[in-house]
């Protein structure tokens, strides 16, 4: 296969890996810098454009977009889409993932299990959206963050409140969700490959923070998921539309509950932490799946 690999930074560890798998497999892999791809889009025929030559002949494409070009990203990856190249994640999918509301909109219609969670526009509502959350303390999410920035605790009703009214105050939307004492500052991230989970690692956050990001100094180690944790995290990549997830999920009480799906999920981490090889999984799901014209979107929806 001939596979483009939508990249800014090839040298990042995770597109290193896949492009040696790749490589390792006898395919064709090239990094795209997607942010200086232009597109013929008014043609019959429609055209991807990158230094100077046109992109033909591709049988695949990897989306790898950073969040903070999820816009323009999503516009080349629908290109290539519109040309019948099949993507690993689809470009619906992917902005269904980077815009939290709606995530979790989707996740509560399919009956995923969730924290409860609440969304306003207006502060003057913030006694109620705490009281759907389930009372203080509270987690405080803006819709755009990624890797735990934006992410707040708020431990009383003032504190809370402030924050609200501060994001809403700049014109910031926010989710308010309880705030799952139990799960005592870790999370587990599912990487889900098709149907099935093919890593799986229990992340903590460094002393002092609640939020398990390995980017801000949490640790990682191999865990087991049981049968009702594995069915949410295939259940929640299936109710985004992706192929290839992040799902990142916390033991509570009643059952796992799902806190964010994540589309472009490092290999770093999890493959540390748990040995398994999960770019191999990732090109093998390609080997399986691609073929002209298969993507559901077309490019359009």
């Amino acid at each position: 296969m001939k596979i483009a690999l939508l990249t800014r930074n090839p040298k990042l560890f995770s597109h290193r890996r896949l492009m040696e798998t790749a490589a390792g497999r006898g395919h064709e892999i090239v990094p795209i810098d997607y942010l200086r791809c232009y597109m013929n889009i008014t043609s019959k025929r429609p055209e991807l454009r990158y230094l100077g030559e046109k992109l033909t002949g591709f049988d695949a494409v990897i989306p790898r977009i950073a969040a903070s070009h999820t816009f323009y990203g999503l516009a080349v990856l629908r290109q290539f889409e519109m040309m019948g190249v099949y993507p690993l994640n689809e470009s619906v999918a992917i902005g269904r993932s980077r815009d939290k509301l709606r995530s979790m909109q989707i996740l509560a219609r399919d009956g995923v299990g969730m924290p409860v969670t609440a969304f306003a526009n207006d502060s003057s509502h913030a006694q109620e959206v705490l009281d759907i959350a389930g009372g203080v303390p509270v987690v405080i999410k803006v819709l755009e963050g990624t890797q735990g920035i934006g992410v707040v605790l708020a431990e009383t009703y003032n504190s809370a409140k402030s924050v609200v009214e501060a994001f809403q105050g700049a014109d910031i939307a926010v989710l308010v969700q309880e705030y799952v004492k139990e799960a005592a500052g870790r999370d587990i991230r599912a990487l889900v490959v098709g149907r099935r989970v093919v890593a799986t690692m229990e992340r903590s956050g460094a002393k002092g923070d609640f939020r398990a990001n390995l980017h801000r100094g949490g640790k990682a180690v191999n865990v087991e998921l049981t049968a009702e944790e594995r069915k949410a995290a295939v259940k929640a990549a299936r109710a985004m539309g992706l192929n290839v997830a992040g799902v990142d999920l916390l033991r509570a009480k009643r059952g796992p509950v799902v806190i964010e799906v994540n589309s472009s999920p490092g290999l770093e981490g999890i493959e540390a932490a748990t040995g398994a090889d999960v770019a191999k999984a990732m090109i093998e799901f390609l080997e399986r799946n691609a073929s002209p014209g298969r993507t559901k979107t077309k490019g359009v929806g």
